[in-house]
């Protein structure tokens, strides 16, 4: 059964939802996945090089009790599905389509969900800049990419038009948030839904596909 999620390199649902959804597909050994991760720009007027991250949520939004008062909810959600958040680390806010094409290449050695985890580890957990290439490449490398290649394809403009298409597809398509969860081509949930909500969609395309179709008129 194939899962697309489409998702941010940034955003914290993103990670607490792929913990949710590795929960839910525990519960269902006896299906085949294929998990595959979509990109998803959440503010791709970033500048490419970044920005000082306290500079971005001031200017985006504002008061900083508000923006301690999502990130101590946030802490707390990620304590219950194992995730240490450590904002604290975090210096730059990074524009994020450098990441989404690191994440484009390893589908194609089978790798792709392994650098999902390592980025969502990398910028939420050490505080490391996923914009930045050299970032970038170790987590290929960490991860079995070939780290020369990577490293020269990031020097190069190599799908960035698509992965750029591909977010803006996103929105096109209606999706306003992430992550998202596409299931089996059929339903689509937004947000980091619980485990059992996840489920409940994919017994449901999981009996739709084991229906059978209406036989012929002789």
């Amino acid at each position: 059964m194939q899962i697309d999620i489409v998702s941010d390199t940034v955003c914290p649902w993103c990670f607490i939802g792929k913990r949710r959804l590795e929960q839910a597909l525990a519960q269902r050994p006896d299906i085949e996945f294929d998990v595959r991760w979509r990109p998803y720009q959440l503010d791709p007027a970033v500048p490419k090089e970044g920005m000082d991250r306290k500079e971005y949520y001031r200017m985006k939004f504002g008061d900083g009790e508000r923006i301690k008062g999502a990130s101590d909810a946030i802490r707390q959600i990620g304590t219950e599905v194992g995730i240490p958040f450590a904002f604290e680390k975090q210096e730059r806010r990074p524009n994020t389509i450098d990441s989404h094409r690191v994440v484009r290449w390893a589908s194609s050695v089978g790798l792709q969900d392994a650098i999902v985890e390592a980025l969502f580890k990398a910028y939420f957990i050490e505080g490391r800049d996923v914009g930045e290439k050299a970032v970038l490449v170790d987590v290929a490398q960490a991860c079995g990419m070939d780290a020369e290649l990577t490293g020269e394809l990031l020097e190069s403009d190599a799908d960035t038009d698509l992965v750029e298409r591909e977010s803006r597809l996103a929105g096109e398509m209606g999706i306003q948030g992430v992550p998202a969860f596409v299931i089996d081509n059929r339903f689509l949930l937004v947000g980091a839904q619980d485990p059992d909500v996840l489920l409940r969609a994919i017994d449901k395309a999981q009996s739709l596909r084991g229906a059978r179709e209406p036989a012929a008129e002789a």
